[in-house]
């Protein structure tokens, strides 16, 4: 798709997200003042195509009213689709921005992240035709490559700048999760497989923090937190359950979690600011935690990870 038509679709869809209703009068109007029109406005064959192409890549909607008012359609989304949505028109128009930016790379900092692009297609490709895959995997914790690994891909989920692809192991028989940046061999096979009628993103991500699945049961997690760490849960969410009620000097968030790995240590992360309150299982977790590492400062012989 060439690199024009993607900013010309950019632009419509973020000028009716924050116009909310145009008709293609006010639309051709905004349009003559970008830098995209060159002076000339949206043909109404070319609107068509591009309402299309819209839907097709962004899987958003552009609907008209009787009045003859354009607008975006978002009902049919769900959460998740609306995730990816924002997700792609984020990383389109960053990519532009970028690409056509004259300022100096070096006042231009970003994060190193590691790379999936190598493999990603190629598990999307699979992921959209149920078809199994076989790799190889450097897992941090293992001292040799676990080879010739037989994988049904059932999702692909990113979370902390690394992309994880979750499916079924077939030697295990048991839903497992990869880090597609330690894959270091890969291949698409031509079986097919079956993806279970109950296994959706949501049973198995909807009350997780992280790309830990788990069977453990749904806990009520109460976290007090100061003030200012309010404000950060209220601009972007800890999860999408999250419930608040405010006192005077704090906030008390509640949110319907698993306890896993990745809860812990998010917790852990926020320091001084939060504290666990329930459940007392979730609390012990945390506590532990502080005391493994205050240890290691207690006692300056200690080694990270040695008991």
């Amino acid at each position: 798709m060439a690199r024009d038509l993607i900013s010309r679709y950019i632009w419509l869809i973020d000028t009716l997200t924050r116009y909310k209703k145009l008709t293609r009068e006010e639309i051709n109007s905004l349009w003559l003042r970008s830098a995209l029109s060159d002076g000339r406005p949206i043909p109404e064959r070319t609107f068509f195509h591009y309402r299309r192409a819209i839907e097709e890549n962004f899987r958003i909607e552009i609907s008209c009213t009787r009045a003859g008012e354009y607008y975006i359609d978002s009902s049919d989304q769900n959460p998740q689709e609306r995730h990816l949505t924002n997700y792609l028109l984020d990383s389109y128009a960053v990519n532009n921005a970028m690409k056509e930016t004259t300022t100096e790379s070096s006042r231009i900092a970003v994060e190193d992240v590691p790379s999936a692009r190598e493999f990603l297609p190629l598990v999307l490709d699979a992921l959209s035709r149920n078809e199994k895959i076989e790799f190889t995997y450097a897992g941090f914790n293992r001292s040799r490559h676990e080879k010739e690994i037989i994988f049904h891909p059932y999702f692909v989920k990113r979370y902390k700048q690394r992309w994880y692809m979750v499916g079924l192991k077939e030697a295990a028989h048991s839903i497992r999760t990869y880090a597609l940046d330690r894959v270091k061999e890969m291949k698409i096979l031509s079986r097919t497989f079956l993806l279970p009628p109950n296994i959706t993103h949501a049973s198995l991500f909807d009350n997780v923090i992280g790309v830990t699945s788990s069977k453990a049961p749904v806990r009520v997690v109460k976290l007090m937190t100061d003030p200012t760490q309010a404000k950060y849960f209220r601009a972007l969410p800890f999860h999408a359950s999250q419930q608040e009620e405010i006192h005077d000097s704090y906030s008390i968030f509640t949110f319907r979690l698993k306890l896993n790995y990745e809860l812990v240590h998010e917790i852990l992360g926020l320091g001084s600011s939060v504290k666990v309150l329930q459940p007392r299982e979730l609390e012990l977790m945390v506590r532990n935690e502080l005391e493994a590492a205050l240890s290691l400062y207690d006692n300056p012989g200690a080694i990270p990870g040695k008991k």
